[in-house]
């Protein structure tokens, strides 16, 4: 299974998505690879935003690694969910895909916490530190729920 997780610049909201569903899915054994990207080229090369790196050590995470990159339209292929923070962030995914879209892919993160909503995940880029540790919260629920189910799903598959 590999998950690509989508943001604006991908310095803030999606790697940090990154860090903490990878680590949970390792934590429960789940043979998943998560990666994330950006839907513009702001910040290519770059490693995360010095405050979603903070959140994420405060909470047992290193995403300092972590460099951003643009979303590719072969993304749509190599991926088998790609997970968008906001309505923009979909809309250039779809934009990007040409006619490799794939809507059954496709979906806003926080629809996987409180499906059908079509809730954002809010860019805490032009806010202060404590916008980040509220994106952190709704990350880091919305990553419980997507082990749950992928759990559930691995487990239905072995029935």
């Amino acid at each position: 299974m590999k998950i690509l997780i989508v943001c604006l610049g991908n310095i803030c909201r999606s790697p940090l998505a990154q860090g903490v569903l990878q680590q949970k899915c390792d934590e429960a054994g789940l043979q998943v690879k998560v990666d994330s990207a950006g839907t513009a080229g702001y910040h290519q090369g770059e490693p995360p935003h010095p405050d979603s790196i903070k959140v994420a050590q405060e909470n047992g995470i290193s995403i300092s690694h972590q460099r951003g990159r643009m979303f590719k339209t072969c993304d749509i292929q190599e991926y088998d969910k790609i997970l968008a923070m906001d309505r923009s962030n979909y809309c250039a995914i779809k934009t990007s895909s040409g006619k490799s879209w794939d809507e059954s892919k496709v979906s806003l993160f926080l629809n996987e916490l409180n499906p059908g909503k079509n809730e954002e995940v809010p860019d805490p880029w032009y806010g202060t530190y404590d916008g980040y540790k509220d994106v952190y919260k709704l990350i880091d629920a919305t990553c419980d729920r997507i082990v749950e189910k992928l759990k559930n799903e691995l487990s239905l598959a072995q029935n």
